[in-house]
């Protein structure tokens, strides 16, 4: 999980997942971001999701958490994964990175 902290101040609809934890615990997450590396990446074919707990939707900060989302073969509900990698973690960072900057200059 990431540690990152996202200024929150843009007006956007954001979808929602429901992030299960080791205990069981179901709390609902907005999803900031999704994305899936190009085809040059070692990580081509994976899917990223950048989200936050809902409960923090108005608060100036959120505390950003990174997963990598498995869809199921039948097309229900996918299962999320820790990026455990460091130079995937390197690839996360930078696609936050770029998006927040968009996100500055957009204001």
């Amino acid at each position: 999980m990431s540690e990152n902290n996202h200024e929150h101040e843009h007006a956007h609809d954001h979808e929602h997942i429901t992030v299960i934890d080791e205990n069981g615990n179901e709390e609902l997450y907005a999803v900031l971001l999704t994305f899936e590396p190009e085809k040059e990446s070692p990580f081509f074919g994976n899917s990223y999701v950048y989200c936050y707990p809902e409960s923090e939707h108005d608060a100036e900060e959120v505390e950003l958490q990174v997963y990598t989302y498995i869809q199921q073969p039948d097309g229900t509900a996918g299962e999320l994964k820790p990026v455990l990698e460091d130079d995937e973690w390197e690839m996360v960072e930078e696609v936050l990175n770029t998006f927040l900057v968009d996100e500055e200059e957009a204001e």
